[in-house]
């Protein structure tokens, strides 16, 4: 994949017109990459924050991360390689040099274990879907039919290379299965519990000690009651969700004014906490337990 990208269109709407020229199946590398790196860097990563935890409203997923020791003893850790790792398929594309090499590195860490074909889809399905449903109500415009398509294509072509057996063919069929999943699946366990638990303090950690029960209680707010009830978490304050999606909504107003990015951000985080600098320095094969 290229490293830069024209935009034929001029202004704040410039990428969206690129993205009405392209093919959402055969460039879905290069719609997704304007999404999640150019248009929405800041809602696609707060999404994906989200898509992870709900994977562990599910305790056949949440039990083996809680096996895996990597929650407790480095969640900031764990946190950074994922993010980082499917940063890099976005970025690079799956079949450039540091995509292959990000896509070994995840099928490196999953043939440790025995994990289910369905829950391995299960995962690969929030994040083709919950960053579209996250945007589309908190982002700066509503996304393009090509931008919908070309993310599921996307994360079908990571499926595969992943070596998941019989990704879904259709955008309908991927989302029956992962919204049968979830009703089948959902439901409370103390490893739900305890992974989800690490998880909120590990993103109230990002703050400081003074505003931690306010992010916690913004977290609450945030996740749905078939969450909070698989997690045992508490109720959220009345109006607490309406508080924080106003925040979101003001943010939104405010970054439709602001001029079209031209760099991509969705795989460069030089204050990681983990990887300070990134990329610079760094290689997808460094990522990853220790």
């Amino acid at each position: 994949m290229s490293t830069t990208l024209p935009q034929r269109g001029r202004g704040r709407y410039g990428w969206l017109e690129t993205i009405e020229r392209l093919d959402p199946v055969a460039d879905a590398q290069a719609i997704h990459r304007i999404t999640a790196g150019y248009e929405f860097p800041w809602d696609y990563q707060r999404s994906l924050e989200f898509a992870l935890f709900r994977t562990y409203c599910v305790p056949s997923i949440s039990a083996l991360l809680a096996r895996t020791g990597e929650f407790e003893k480095r969640p900031q850790k764990r946190y950074d390689d994922t993010s980082l790792l499917m940063s890099e398929l976005v970025e690079h594309g799956y079949d450039s040099e540091r995509g292959r090499a990000s896509l070994r590195t995840v099928n490196r860490l999953h043939a440790r274990y025995d994990i289910a074909r369905d829950d391995m889809l299960y995962v690969l399905s929030t994040f083709a879907f919950d960053p579209l449903d996250w945007i589309d109500r908190y982002g700066w415009r509503r996304l393009h039919p090509h931008e919908r398509r070309a993310a599921v294509e996307f994360y079908r072509a990571v499926g595969s290379r992943m070596g998941i057996a019989d990704v879904p063919e259709s955008v309908a069929e991927f989302h029956a299965f992962r919204m049968e999943y979830e009703h089948d699946r959902f439901g409370f366990a103390p490893d739900n519990r305890r992974i989800g638990t690490y998880t909120r303090e590990l993103l109230a950690s990002w703050y400081p000690a003074v505003s931690r029960p306010a992010i916690r209680g913004v977290v609450h707010a945030m996740i749905d009651d078939d969450m909070r009830r698989a997690f045992g978490f508490p109720a959220a304050a009345p109006g607490a969700r309406r508080v924080a999606e106003a925040g979101l909504r003001a943010r939104a107003r405010a970054v439709r004014h602001l001029p079209p990015r031209r760099t991509s951000r969705i795989a460069r985080d030089p204050r990681n906490r983990t990887y300070p600098g990134y990329p610079v320095g760094y290689h997808p094969s460094d990522l990853g337990p220790l």
